[in-house]
Parts: C-alpha cells; structure tokens; sequence
C-alpha cells in the first residue's frame, strides 16, 4: 500500500520535514513493506518556504529587520518569475519572546523587506505566506519598509514600487482585521497580549484601518484574511493582494492531486487540531481534498481540542483522529519528546490499520 505522508510542522517542536520522517519512521516499524511517500505541507506559516523549495527553484538569503529591529536571518525562494515569501522568517513569534511589551513592539517591517528583494530579483509575482507571527501591527512596517512611511503617503509609494507585480497572501485564517475575530482580540494573547495590550493593538488597527481603507476605496479591513499574521494580510490587500488558501499554493505546486490520487490512506498532522485548524489549515484542508478522490486521511496532532461530535468534524469523514499528548501520557512529553512520541503513534495506527 502507498502511504502519503504529508503533515504540517508541529508549532515549534517540529517542522514539517522532521514530522514527516517522524510518521514514516514510526509507520515503517510496524508496515514494512508500505510504500511511503513524504509529502510535507505548509498552510502559509512556518515551514512554507522549505516545503516548496523541495520542488525546485531557488532560495535566496537575506538580513531584514526582525520583529524588534534585530537583524535576522530569512530565506525566500524565487521559482522562475514566482516568489515566496515567507512572513514568519521576518517577523515569526520564535523570533521574540511572548509577553505584553513585544507584543505592543514588535513589527512587520521585515516582511516588507523581502518583499523588496523579491521585486528587486526580477519577480512578476509574490507569493507572501502568512502564519506564524509575532507581531500585531496590522501590517504598517510593511507599508513603511515598501513605502518609506506608515501612513497613506507610504501605501502610495508602495503601491508605486509594487506595479505590474502580482501580490497573493496566501492565509490559512479568514479573520478580519478588527473586532471580537480580528487579529488583537484572537492572536494577540497568543503572542503575549494581555487585556490592556490587546486593548491598545486594537485602537492602533482601528486608527490603521481607517487609513488602509480610505486609501484604496474600499473596506478592506474587513474582508477575509485581513486580520492574517498580525494584520498583515490587511496591508497586503490594499495594495492589491489577491487572496488565496496556504494550503492551497502548496498543494498546487507540490502536486497534491496526483500524489492522492495513487494513495491507499493519507496521514497528516498538525501541532493542535481545533476550532481554528476548521478554518482552512493543512489537515483539514488536506481532508477535504482527499475526500474527492476518495482517499481516507487519518490526522495525528499534537493535542486535539475539537469533540468528536462537531458536526464541523463528522463532515470531513476523517477515518482517524489521534492525539500524540494522549499517546504520551502528557502534554509535556509530547513537547519534550516530540519526534520519538509521533513515531509511537504512528507505529501504534499502522498496527491497527486494515488497508
């Protein structure tokens, strides 16, 4: 039987290469004779560029500003006259630490600069992949680091600089910028925000909306994706980003039709597995397709948070949800021991699969 392997990264335990071989190593102990087929994913987050550059083209390395004005190290990759860009290599939450300062501090600027150097290499599109971030400026270093400043004399500078380029944000989350399911009030505490910051970050985006919105003539602050990394899919969009599903570019460039196509059972995985993976991150995504072939998928998170009597669930036809934080015995193991612990797992469904 032909197994696909093809997980999403592990938060920062794994990244998807390492969860991949993980799952083969431990499947392979108990089904030695599958043919095992690794197919790592990105929904746009960490690991996006990597997971392309598998399938060709050529990466570039670059020093941009990082969340806090460090120097850092990112990579993008330029595939004929196509860019990805990456926004956690710039502005990524494992570049800071998480509490109420960075938080209010910290920027996307750097994203803006490897967008600069992708436009600078000759490219007619560019792909920027959010997820993964650490910053919650709604996309205003950007705009500045294209622009020269935050504000609509920037966007227009940007805007210039930015002509005959083909813009694509590619999200896995559909939030707006603002509001109980914008980018301060849902990530914000993930990257550190308490209440008064997450209170502040939102008056900023609010003032910044405001902005982005009377610029480009249209609301769209509030549209789909908007409140992606931080708000940087806001900024994007008003200059004239089209939007597009991570999982999607990936599956798109990497084959992911035919590679399920000649599969017997798809295992994927994630670091959690809850409401927010519904909304179009890799396992789901991934299932939803595998389900046209049909193909059956079985997902192996890190920890699942979603009961499995969600309708949202059922309707995916999973033929498998498992819980590497179960399998371990605790959510600390889980983290501590990643890789060995998924191999366990892994080993422990294919002992029990029936093809």
């Amino acid at each position: 039987m032909r197994v696909l392997i093809a997980p999403d990264s592990f938060g920062d335990t794994l990244t998807a290469v390492e969860a991949a071989d993980a799952i083969a190593a431990g499947w392979a102990r108990a089904r030695p004779d599958d043919e095992l087929v690794a197919a790592p994913r990105s929904d746009g987050g960490p690991g996006f560029v990597d997971v392309l550059a598998v399938h060709g083209g050529l990466v570039h390395e670059v020093v941009p500003a990082g969340p806090l004005d460090d120097a850092v190290t990112a990579r993008w990759l330029l595939d004929g006259d196509v860019a990805y860009v990456e926004s956690a290599q710039a502005c990524g939450l494992h570049l800071l630490r998480a509490d109420p300062g960075t938080a209010l501090a910290a920027h996307s600027a750097g994203v803006g600069h490897l967008v600069a150097a992708a436009v600078d290499a000759g490219a007619g599109t560019v792909v920027v992949g959010l997820g993964g971030s650490g910053c919650t400026d709604g996309g205003r270093g950007l705009v500045a680091a294209l622009g020269g400043t935050p504000d609509a004399a920037g966007l227009a500078a940007a805007g210039a600089r930015l002509a005959g380029v083909r813009l694509v944000a590619a999200t896995d989350v559909e939030n707006p910028l603002l509001g109980p399911r914008g980018a301060a009030v849902v990530f914000g505490p993930q990257k550190g925000a308490d209440a008064d910051a997450v209170t502040e970050l939102e008056r900023r985006n609010a003032e910044w909306a405001d902005v982005l919105d009377e610029w480009c003539g249209a609301p769209v602050s509030t549209g789909a994706g908007a409140g992606a990394a931080g708000g940087l899919g806001a900024a994007l969009l008003a200059l004239g980003a089209e939007r597009r599903s991570g999982a999607d570019v990936v599956a798109d460039v990497t084959g992911q039709d035919t590679l399920l196509r000649g599969a017997g059972v798809v295992l994927t995985g994630e670091g959690r597995f809850d409401h927010q993976s519904l909304g179009g991150k890799v396992a789901v995504a991934l299932a939803r397709a595998a389900r046209a072939v049909p193909v059956p998928v079985v997902v192996l998170a890190g920890q699942v948070a979603l009961d499995g009597d969600d309708p949202d669930l059922r309707g995916l036809g999973l033929s498998g949800l498992r819980s590497v934080a179960d399998h371990a015995g605790s959510v600390q193991l889980a983290i501590d021991d990643a890789a060995t612990q998924l191999a366990g797992l892994a080993e422990e469904v294919a002992r029990s699969w029936r093809s």
